[in-house]
């Protein structure tokens, strides 16, 4: 590649003052045209270069003006709290419930759009199926040829393979998603696989669920491991945190100051290996001293195998995933 090098920048102004002042001789004018091609053609190979590195994407599928749900349960509403007023205006928010009271429910607390029908699937850019594996495959049936091709359809629910979905919706851009429980407080992790049609929006989904937390795109043989580890998660997490504060009341906290206390503890150690990127190994060696509090304590964790036993509920998770 040809490069601007100071050099000929400065020879260039030398050359433009010159012609400005006492006028340039034959061969500098000569010299200074040369220059100039030497230069523009430099610009013109960067120019190629950088339209060459830029993906080409579906700016279509960028453009996610309304967004559609179906079903109304705690996952949809957990959603609609994070995006609504942020991403997506009220007005701009569709959810078919079938449960009247819910929709009302709905519409009261957050103003969006909410009845018992599905009649905004023209309407919407992003599609959220989120029902319950019972009803997901009898849910698709009834949207089957009612959704327009250019809608991204995302779905939530568990052990259900990209391939299935295809079959009810073959011209669609299809994304399965594996959010946690904690999109409640915008701070899900999230995982998604896109079929062949969505290779081009995957930034627009990490985007949109970026925004309920942190959103990471995995190849589908690995989300049943997602749903072992993360989607799973939680519940192990509440569970640590349940014993931790059963130790702080058997040493004298209270149970509010106990909880508090384990709590936030696992959120700042959470946040110490997302924000450092050491590996946790290496901060748990930051704070056990030699002979101290905290490696007493973890030698009691290692004789009581938790550890082994957390890796074992990952994959005990993942295997029932697999079965469902």
């Amino acid at each position: 590649m040809k490069l601007i090098t100071p050099e000929l920048l400065a020879r260039i102004n030398e050359l433009a003052r010159k012609k400005r002042t006492v006028g340039l001789t034959e061969e500098e004018l000569a010299e200074q045209k040369e220059l100039y091609k030497i230069y523009l053609a430099a610009i013109r190979e960067q120019m190629t270069s950088l339209l060459d590195s830029i993906e080409i994407v579906d700016v279509e599928a960028k453009k996610m003006n309304k967004v559609g749900f179906i079903g109304g349960g705690a996952l949809a509403e957990s959603i609609v709290r994070g995006i609504s007023g942020k991403i997506f205006a009220p007005s701009d928010i569709f959810i078919s419930e079938i449960r009247p009271a819910r929709c009302e429910e709905l519409i009261a607390r957050y103003g969006v759009n909410v009845s018992v029908d599905v009649n905004f699937l023209d309407k919407v850019d992003l599609l959220i199926i989120a029902v319950k594996p019972k009803d997901a495959e009898k849910t698709f049936a009834e949207l089957q040829n009612k959704i327009p091709a250019t809608t991204i359809i995302t779905y939530t629910v568990a052990g259900l393979k990209l391939a299935k979905v295809e079959k009810f919706f073959p011209e669609n851009k299809i994304v399965r998603i594996m959010p946690n429980v904690a999109v409640s407080v915008g701070e899900s992790m999230t995982a998604y696989t896109l079929n062949k049609n969505a290779s081009q929006v995957g930034e627009t989904i990490k985007n949109f669920w970026s925004t309920l937390g942190r959103a990471v795109e995995v190849e589908e043989k690995l989300m049943d491991a997602v749903t072992g580890l993360s989607g799973s998660g939680p519940a192990y997490a509440f569970l640590m945190i349940d014993a931790l504060s059963d130790g702080g009341v058997a040493a004298g906290l209270s149970r509010a100051q106990a909880i508090e206390l384990a709590a936030q503890t696992l959120l700042g150690a959470a946040k110490m290996v997302l924000q450092s990127g050491e590996h946790p190994d290496v901060l748990r060696d930051k704070v056990t001293s030699p002979a101290g509090t905290t490696i007493e304590g973890v030698r009691i964790l290692e004789r009581g195998a938790v550890r082994s036993s957390l890796i074992e509920a990952v994959l005990a998770a993942t295997e029932k995933s697999k079965l469902l």
